[in-house]
């Protein structure tokens, strides 16, 4: 066998182009690979697409089973492509687009229903596949639409059809009048509807431009709010602790009370003497230092200490002292 110095580096330097090459394609459509995959691709006919988009999710019963991969427009249907793992799929099931968050964030529902198992290659037909209807592009309509009214011409129109129905009926008039004013009102307030709308629109606008951060404002709370549910077991029996332990101690000083109060009477005497000769303790303590120093330095020869009691006779008695205390 050749050792590996002794090989064609050429070869070598191919074959380990080939496998890192390999592997860069793997790391990329890992999720088209049958074992490591993201699941088996499913496609599903709608009438519209309803703001679905790609990464979105796909749930069966409220449960993440794999996203939405592709929506492309064929024909006069949406075909939208999505891949599920680890879920089963019939081939009578129904497919719907539904709002995921107030911010028009949607999300792909599937209801598994059939015999035999949903084939990959037959997309879900639009008869069983549902889209809903998309508030924040009615807002955006609504918005373009009034700029576009003529609000001058619709309300002398009203004013017009009120003057020809006049001699009807009283209730028929009346609506009519009714009409009228409205179309009155409208017009006088045409800048300010217009500029209301179009300010309704740029929140709605703002808000879908927002809709990740708002989307992890309201997931955060939710997290908050469901660890203090955890938590409340636990903050429950701590104050129920704290109660039980101020009444054990007010229960404890109760029973005391007739012991205490001698004692601390007593103490506080003690501080109040204390606190009156304060000024004597610190000089006293201050005038014994030097003694202290002085009596530490006579123990230094061992067990015994070297001492003379100066003035106990007097010079002219005996020859004990004759010259008296020298200093």
């Amino acid at each position: 066998m050749k050792s590996f110095r002794s090989r064609n580096p050429i070869t070598i330097a191919v074959a380990g182009l080939v496998v890192i090459a390999l592997a860069l394609l793997a790391a990329v459509y890992s999720d088209d690979l049958p074992i490591i995959g993201g699941g088996t691709t499913y496609q599903a006919q709608f009438s519209e697409a309803a703001g679905i988009k790609p990464t979105d999710e796909v749930r069966i019963a409220g449960v993440k089973v794999g996203k939405v991969t592709d929506v492309d427009l064929v024909g006069d249907s949406v075909l939208v492509s999505f891949k599920v793992k680890d879920a089963w799929v019939g081939d009578r099931t129904r497919a719907a687009i539904k709002i995921k968050t107030l911010l028009g964030q949607k999300f792909l529902s599937l209801e598994p229903d059939g015999s035999t198992v949903l084939d990959p290659g037959k997309p879900i037909p639009r008869n069983r596949t549902l889209a809903p209807y998309d508030v924040l592009e009615a807002f955006r309509g609504l918005a373009e639409t009034v700029d576009a009214v003529d609000t001058p011409q619709l309300a002398k129109s009203f004013e017009v059809l009120s003057q020809t129905f006049s001699n009807t009926p009283d209730n028929v008039k009346g609506a009519l009048d009714g009409l009228s004013a409205l179309s009155k009102t409208v017009s006088s307030r045409d800048q300010e509807l217009a500029k209301l709308l179009d300010n309704t629109a740029k929140i709605t606008q703002t808000l879908a431009d927002r809709d990740a951060e708002v989307q992890k404002l309201l997931e955060d709370g939710n997290k908050l709010l469901d660890e203090v549910r955890k938590r409340k077991q636990a903050i429950s029996a701590l104050l129920d602790g704290t109660k039980k332990l101020s009444a054990e101690l007010k229960g404890l000083v109760d029973d005391n009370a007739k012991q205490l109060d001698p004692v601390l009477t007593q103490l506080d005497q003690f501080t109040a003497m204390l606190q009156r000769n304060q000024d004597d303790l610190g000089k006293g303590i201050e005038k014994l230092a030097p003694f202290v120093r002085q009596f530490t330095n006579t123990l230094g020869n061992g067990r015994w200490f070297d001492n003379y009691i100066c003035g106990l006779l007097p010079p002219s008695i005996g020859p004990i002292n004759p010259q008296g205390c020298l200093p």
